[in-house]
């Protein structure tokens, strides 16, 4: 069973930054593309980034395309997610997911994902 374990929410000041760690207990074929969705309170789950462990383009949602980064350390099996010029908006909880589709932005071609971590940005 492939486990992702999550780290590195918490709460800071719009124009604050934090960096998302996400830990894969296997590398298969069904995990070959890595992705981190949010969801805000009373809001249904939303694509934020994804990428391949082989390399190439990674994908940005459109709301954070310039200030968030994604990243994957194969050694580590480690994806990470560099927010910067955090928003309000930006406050949810960030799940990371695995799946074999592809750097699919929709929720559904992902199979595994984590249990979710907090992110709180104040005005």
């Amino acid at each position: 069973q492939v486990q992702l374990v999550e780290s590195g929410g918490g709460s800071v000041q719009a124009g604050g930054s934090l960096r998302l760690s996400c830990a894969v207990s296997a590398r298969t074929a069904r995990t070959s593309a890595m992705g981190w969705f949010r969801q805000a309170p009373g809001k249904g789950r939303e694509f934020v980034a994804s990428l391949m462990w082989s390399g190439g383009r990674a994908y940005y949602a459109d709301s954070v395309k310039g200030r968030f980064t994604i990243s994957a350390d194969n050694a580590k099996n480690t994806v990470y997610l560099q927010m910067n010029s955090l928003k309000p908006e930006d406050t949810a909880v960030y799940y990371c997911a695995a799946g074999g589709v592809g750097v699919s932005r929709r929720a559904h071609d992902y199979g595994y994902w984590g249990q979710g971590t907090q992110v709180t940005v104040s005005s």
